[in-house]
Order: C-alpha cells, then structure tokens, then sequence
C-alpha cells in the first residue's frame, strides 16, 4: 500500500503533484538540487491552495494541513523511505536515467518507481534501474490541481500490481486514470504536439497572426485554449523536446518542429515561466 510519497523535482509539474498528492492525505516529500527551487515550489504550492481558500473550494484547515504533509530536501537520500518515488525533472533522457539509476541504489527493492515524463520510453528509463516490474510511467498534466487525467504508462517490464497501484493512487488523488503502451508521446502527445508544432508552422509562415490562430482554435474547433497560447503554458522548450522524441523515435519527418519553435526557444522564450513566448507576460 502506497502511504509515502517522494517527488523528485520542484518545479511546475514536481509541485502540482507533491500539492495532490498531499491535499489527498498522504505524506510528502519533494526533493530539488538547490533550495532556491524548492523554495518556488512550495511558494508555488501555497498559492495554488490560496486560491483555492479564496474560492472556497479548500479551507483554511486544509490548506494548513497539505502544505504540513509536505516536507523538503536537498538529498536524495530522504526519499528511501518511500512507498512510490515519482520523478518529474528536466524532459531529458539522460537526466532522468541518472536519477533513477542513483535512487535504485538509494531506496528498498519494493519501491515503486514512476516517470512524469510526457515523451520518453519508460522501458528505456527502467533500464537505468534493476527493477523494471516496479517501474511505470505517471504523466500527469499541467496544471495538475487542475487537470484530471493521468497516463499509465506500461514499459515492457511493468508489472500487473505496479499498474493497480498506481492507477488507485490516481483515483485517490482525484484523477482519472487511463492505461497507454510505451509508444513515443504515449497518446495524449503524440496527438497534442503535431498540432501545436502546426501551428508554429503557419505562425512562421506568415499564414495569420498569433491571435488569429489562437481563435481559430478556440473558435472553430472549440478548444479552450489556441495552440499557441497552450505551448506558452506547457512551456516552448518542454514542446521541442517531445517533438525531438517524437521524430527522432519514430524517424518520421512529420515530427520535426518548426523552426520558429527552435528560434524562440534558443532565445530563453519558452512561455509563461520566463515571461515571454508566443506572447507576452508581464511580471
């Protein structure tokens, strides 16, 4: 039974999780490279349920009591204890195997391994470990206070308790859970990206304004967000890295972003975090 929970990253998606997770009852920790970062996290986490108070969806004693559930650390060490350890780091394959090759040393064969990772291959990542039956993908999405479903993600390895186990920690923490193969992109990417990188192309391309893409979105197709405006939430580095995944996996030229998508990136744009993207956000 799933009682502790680690969390390996402190930002956007490492937050909302620890913040779920802690909001349903169970104990968190929430593990970062330097406190500045964890600091952001929890200040992050504080104003989430804020809001949450000034809506009148969270009391005040709930609020108090999620964010006392929630403890921080510099070591990954402080993490062993836990019944499910889910990383959400940086979307870079290296990165990831090294956490998990270093926590597979650091905590008990039993413990439950998950990847937040919107692209890369679990089996990959559960290479980097000796226990490929305990090692499952967890791809939340952004906001994750807010939006309900999660992927799970079965690598080749995963074993049948590791999927229930995490699919009634899902349910438990208000999500809705669904089951996916360890393709590039699992669904919900391999869909969303092409879309979103089609739109940088026409933006590129000259074939109408930012605003004007965005509307035909919203407007047309009945989305709540334009595409543009989604990228700049998501994050424009987060984008071209699963499209990377995506073309380099698949071999597909359908997958290669866009070159305005590279050009904004390459200049620190990557959406709402810095400030400036596809648009504009004042600090």
């Amino acid at each position: 039974m799933i009682r502790r929970i680690g969390v390996v990253g402190a930002g956007q998606m490492g937050a909302g999780i620890a913040q779920v997770a802690a909001g349903a009852g169970y104990e968190v920790i929430m593990s970062d490279i330097e406190d500045r970062f964890l600091e952001k996290g929890m200040h992050a986490i504080a104003a989430s349920l804020g809001k949450g108070v000034e809506r009148g969806k969270v009391s005040e004693a709930e609020r108090a009591a999620t964010l006392g559930r929630i403890r921080t650390t510099l070591a990954l060490a402080d993490l062993a204890a836990s019944d499910l350890v889910i990383e959400a780091v940086v979307e870079d394959r290296g990165v990831k195997k090294a956490v998990f090759a270093e926590l597979d040393a650091l905590c008990p064969p039993a413990t439950i391994f998950a990847s937040n990772t919107s692209s890369i291959s679990i089996t990959e990542l559960a290479g980097a470990t000796k226990r490929s039956d305990r090692f499952v993908g967890m791809h939340f999405f952004n906001p994750v206070p807010v939006m309900r479903l999660v992927e799970i993600v079965r690598g080749l390895g995963t074993g049948d308790e590791t999927v229930r186990a995490v699919r009634e920690l899902a349910v438990a923490v208000g999500k809705t859970p669904v089951e996916v193969r360890d393709f590039p992109g699992f669904v919900s990417n391999r869909i969303l990206m092409p879309f979103i990188n089609e739109a940088f192309f026409a933006l590129g391309e000259r074939v109408a304004s930012r605003e004007d893409i965005d509307t035909v979105a919203k407007l047309g197709l009945n989305h709540p967000m334009g595409p543009l405006e989604l990228a700049d939430l998501i994050g424009l580095d987060t984008c071209l890295a699963v499209l990377e995944v995506l073309h380099a996996d698949f071999g597909d030229a359908k997958y290669r972003p866009a070159p305005l998508l590279r050009q904004l990136v390459r200049a620190g744009r990557l959406g709402r975090k810095t400030g400036r993207g596809v648009y504009e956000y004042p600090r």
